[in-house]
């Protein structure tokens, strides 16, 4: 089992930014790749970035590229997504998940979810 607890959300204005902290315990932390997510009340949960166990890889939805950068801290067992220039239509609650395999793009893939941090963007 992997616990994995969110912090980090808020208001913020349009234009402003944000950084998510994800901190994980239980098994090893960098056996996983890490993603985060985003679902709004109704909808479904729609990848928004994701990191390889060492970092060296990252993947980003269309959307959020060249606004959004996640990285990892192994030794904090910690993954963050900072997310700059921030838009109304990013308003949502964001999920750090852990990949137990499969697609990097797909929630299907992660096993293990926290239970999310709410993000409000006011325009």
């Amino acid at each position: 089992q992997v616990q994995l607890v969110e912090s980090g959300g808020g208001l913020v204005q349009a234009g402003g930014s944000l950084r998510l902290s994800c901190t994980a315990s239980g098994r090893t932390f960098s056996n996983y790749a890490m993603g985060w997510f985003r679902q709004a009340p109704g909808k479904e949960r729609e990848f928004v970035a994701a990191i390889s166990e060492n970092g060296g890889f990252t993947w980003y939805a269309d959307s959020v590229k060249g606004r959004f950068t996640i990285f990892r801290v192994n030794a904090k067992n910690t993954v963050y997504l900072q997310m700059n220039s921030l838009k109304p239509e990013d308003t949502d609650n964001y999920l750090c998940a852990a990949r137990q395999g499969g697609s990097i793009w797909a929630s299907i893939s992660y096993a293990y979810w926290g239970q999310g941090t709410q993000v409000t963007v006011s325009s």
